[in-house]
């Protein structure tokens, strides 16, 4: 199974950056890994609305008509380590070619992006910048990873 990342502009801070690599870098022992980085719109004149038709835009043309989208989405679903862990698998099972993880910009998702999606995934019901996210992502990642395979990461 591929899995892809979308990412809604660069990450700019040295110490997310090592952060970033260092899971990118376990996470090529379980899987096909991709960042892919589109980049952020820029808020002159436009609305909250139109910014995300503008980032949806960006969004659709990274992601093909067979891929499994899910949305890293503050209102998405609450899942522990383990049953994001469970969720990965059952994808994997079910043939899976391409899983799509989509980070949105500063105010959310465009509704034409909430449709496309196949499901939605909050990491915590507290806010956290798009910058800290990614690196909370690509553990968590990983951490489902060597819960699949029964490795000692993690611990209950």
């Amino acid at each position: 199974m591929r899995i892809k990342l979308i990412l809604n502009g660069k990450t700019e801070e040295n110490y997310l950056l090592e952060g970033i690599s260092i899971y990118e870098k376990r996470l090529k022992h379980y899987c096909s890994f991709e960042q892919v980085i589109i980049p952020a719109v820029k808020a002159a004149n436009l609305s909250a609305e139109q910014m995300k038709e503008k980032e949806a835009e960006l969004i659709f043309k990274q992601i093909e008509t067979s891929d499994f989208v899910v949305l890293l989405d503050e209102k998405g679903n609450l899942l522990s380590s383990t049953d994001f862990a469970f969720f990965l698998e059952k994808q994997r099972l079910n043939a899976l070619k391409t899983l799509v993880f989509v980070v949105g910009g500063p105010f959310g998702f465009a509704e034409s992006v909430y449709k496309r999606a196949n499901y939605t995934v909050s990491l915590s019901k507290m806010t956290f910048s798009h910058q800290m996210i990614r690196l909370f992502f690509m553990e968590q990642l990983y951490r489902a990873f060597t819960i699949i395979k029964g490795e000692k990461y993690h611990h209950e």
